[in-house]
């Protein structure tokens, strides 16, 4: 198999990974909001999924462009990845129905402080940040690397407060989390 078909595969099922994702994020959005949630950080959204869609499109310019083929160190990194995926279906389960992919929020609703929600405010960011440097490094795609990884932080520069106050707001989340990093994980108590 060349590093090309290897490509291909990969972003196929992170393509199909994604569109899973977005079925389950609807389903779970048509839920909350029968039960009264409320959305907050819309203006933000479209640029996000915008990010995203770039995402993908930078890979494959890149890729077809430059084909510099698999890193050398294609071990690391796939381990990377698949260690991300790994959190991303623990973050998935340990929210259940109140997952999503914008910042939907029911009011008095219980903070979820368990899974790796116990060590990191936003594990899902997390593996994101990591997922948008990894996948790209995986194949020497060192712009679309950096493009996306700098893009990702402005994103969450804005997404993270509007998402925290929307909790604050709505919820007993601070005080839930007054022990707990924003971005990083706590290893140790």
């Amino acid at each position: 198999m060349n590093g090309f078909s290897l490509f291909q595969i990969i972003i196929s099922l992170i393509i199909l990974q994604r569109l899973i994702e977005l079925g389950i994020a609807n389903r779970n959005e048509k839920w909350m909001r029968q039960q009264g949630a409320i959305e907050f950080g819309v203006k933000h959204y479209r640029f996000m999924v915008l990010l995203h869609v770039l995402f993908f499109l930078s890979l494959l310019a890149e890729k077809v462009y430059w084909n510099k083929g698999l890193s050398q160190n294609w071990p690391l990194l796939l381990s990377a990845f698949l260690l991300a995926q790994l959190i991303r279906v623990w973050v998935i389960s340990t929210l259940g129905r109140y997952w999503n992919t914008k910042i939907i929020v029911l009011r008095d609703a219980q903070v979820i402080k368990k899974g790796p929600y116990r060590y990191i405010k936003h594990p899902n960011y997390f593996v994101v940040a990591i997922e948008l440097l990894v996948i790209p490094l995986l194949f020497n795609l060192y712009i679309t690397a950096c493009l996306f990884t700098i893009l990702n932080a402005v994103i969450l520069m804005i997404r993270i407060p509007e998402e925290e106050k929307a909790l604050k707001e709505l919820t007993e989340y601070e005080c839930r989390f007054q022990d707990c990093n924003r971005f990083l994980p706590r290893l140790v108590k």
